[in-house]
């Protein structure tokens, strides 16, 4: 298997990049546009930088994101609260390889992210998107259990590959993921403590970014399927 890339046909895959930056002096609340008729009261939460994939904790009293620093080669993991103006952005990942993915556990007091630090400490080689967008799929990625301080970091997955964009179910803590561990960008379900890992999609293509329903009983998620034919047979040359 091929690891590191996949062509622009997955799009939106994985998650983005982004960064909280120092507090700044917070600015005037933002207007919506004439046709935002469906948005009021709205609060800029970070003011400079890249900052990306913000999930909300289960009691909706703050957010998981991941991000860059100016300075930092690579995405860092973060906890913002909704309190406070602005609101502080504390460090949740250790400052080691890549993170991306983080979210909340139920419980309130965990959450998972996923990073390529058994790796290695340095940054992993950005992909080359001079031919379009690409999202490096890292086989050192895992997935990662923390406690909300940062403390008693647990490993979840172990199986060649890449294993990230990871949700949690609101009811049980379950986990749903994308993994290449089988060829194929997949989704799986995991019990939140990594065990009874199953499969979950089967077609060639992007399976993954999905979240659970209110009582997990349905997912959804980002698919991108090859066509028939040439781009079909292009794409599984790259498995």
């Amino acid at each position: 298997m091929r690891p590191l890339l996949l062509p622009v046909l997955t799009l939106a895959l994985g998650c983005a990049t982004g960064s909280p930056t120092k507090a700044t002096a917070p600015r005037p609340p933002v207007s919506a546009a004439p046709q935002e008729t469906h948005l009021k009261d709205l609060r800029q939460l970070t003011f400079a930088g890249e900052n990306a994939e913000a999930y909300w904790s289960f009691d909706g009293q703050g957010f998981s994101l991941q991000a860059r620093q100016t300075g930092d080669a690579c995405d860092r993991i973060y906890t913002l609260p909704l309190a406070g103006d602005p609101p502080p952005a504390t460090l949740l990942s250790s400052g080691k390889g890549a993170t991306t993915c983080a979210h909340w556990f139920p419980d309130g007091e965990h959450l998972l992210y996923a990073s390529t630090h058994l790796g290695g400490d340095a940054c992993p080689p950005r992909p080359d998107m001079s031919q379009g967008y690409v999202w490096a799929l890292y086989p050192t990625y895992d997935i990662f259990k923390v406690k909300r301080d940062g403390t008693d970091l647990k490993r979840l997955t172990d199986t060649t590959g890449y294993d990230a964009e990871a949700t949690v179910c609101g009811k049980d803590g379950s986990i749903v993921f994308t993994s290449t561990r089988d060829g194929d960008l997949e989704l799986y379900r995991m019990d939140k403590d990594g065990k009874n890992v199953k499969r979950l999609t089967f077609e060639p293509g992007y399976d993954g970014g999905a979240f659970f329903n209110h009582d997990c009983t349905r997912l959804v998620w980002r698919a991108s399927r090859p066509r028939p034919g040439k781009q079909l047979d292009e794409y599984k040359a790259l498995l």
